[in-house]
């Protein structure tokens, strides 16, 4: 392992893609009360500079085992640019996504596909919607730069929270408990092919990269019997991918057309009214306890 990496500790709890949760249940998960003050951004690959590749890789070291600097390097320059969550006092990095765009056949139809790679967030900025943001925007933006062009998210997930981020912000998506779409089944298949040939296996329908692949660190991510029953879209993610704890990555897909940037719009403005509802209702309360 790279000496960077020694003297990282685990990290106790999940802190990995925390944006999957609504910022409700992350903030009484954390432990509540005021977050320091985050913002994104996107930036392309060509303006990291080398502080933000070491705050990211330490990040990185945190909550995977079997890692390197030059695994992580290699990794980064397959990609064409990031998202980056940063504190706002110090400017620091606490957050990051990695993004490549492809193309792909749907057929006779060329279509693009949006591919997130590594996704991690510190576990103090668990609610924060700062890459969710950052995410539709961006998507946004390649779907006017491509009016005419199917749009497409494609993620790999080696823990149950990346799943998570696809299904509860995505309307059509794989896999999917309620069935799969075998266009969506193609897809995934050809971009799993064109990033990781020899590495798909077709039977299980899983990336598997061997033993001495990254993995999740103990307690981060893990899945319990209780979220097994309360949540069945986590429940599923491990049907559907059962080796997790031994590094291997299910492979998914979000289709996003117009009419899923409409709905998916509507919700967050939606949310964002709802919070602001409740905090305006809450400070007439707390003035008057203070009379």
């Amino acid at each position: 392992m790279n000496e960077m990496c020694k003297d990282v500790p685990a990290v106790d709890g999940d802190g990995v893609n925390a944006a999957s949760f609504p910022a409700d249940k992350v903030s009484r998960q954390s432990g509540g009360g005021q977050k320091p003050a985050v913002y994104g951004s996107y930036r392309p690959l060509r303006k990291i500079t080398p502080l933000d590749l070491q705050q990211m890789y330490e990040i990185f070291c945190h909550y995977y085992h079997n890692t390197s600097l030059d695994l992580f390097l290699r990794d980064l320059s397959k990609k064409q640019g990031l998202f980056l969550i940063r504190r706002r006092s110090d400017q620091r990095i606490v957050g990051f996504s990695t993004l490549a765009v492809l193309t792909l056949r749907d057929g006779r139809r060329t279509v693009r596909g949006v591919f997130s790679g590594d996704t991690i967030i510190e576990r103090e900025y668990w609610g924060s919607r700062a890459l969710q943001t950052q995410f539709f925007l961006r998507m946004l933006w390649l779907r006017v730069r491509y009016p005419f062009t199917p749009l497409f998210w494609l993620l790999i997930s080696k823990g149950y929270k990346t799943y998570l981020l696809l299904a509860n912000n995505f309307f059509r998506f794989y896999p999917n408990p309620a069935g799969d779409d075998p266009r969506h089944q193609s897809l995934v298949e050809q971009y799993c092919e064109h990033m990781f040939p020899g590495s798909y296996d077709p039977q299980r329908r899983l990336l598997d990269f061997g033993d001495d692949y990254q993995r999740l660190r103990e307690n981060v991510a893990d899945i319990t019997d209780d979220m097994r029953e309360r949540f069945p879209r986590i429940a599923f993610f491990e049907t559907r991918n059962p080796s997790w704890r031994q590094g291997t990555e299910l492979p998914c897909l979000g289709q996003l057309g117009y009419s899923d940037l409409l709905r998916y719009l509507f919700r967050f403005v939606a949310k964002q009214w709802r919070a602001s509802e409740g905090r305006s209702v809450a400070t007439p309360a707390a003035g008057r306890g203070a009379r």
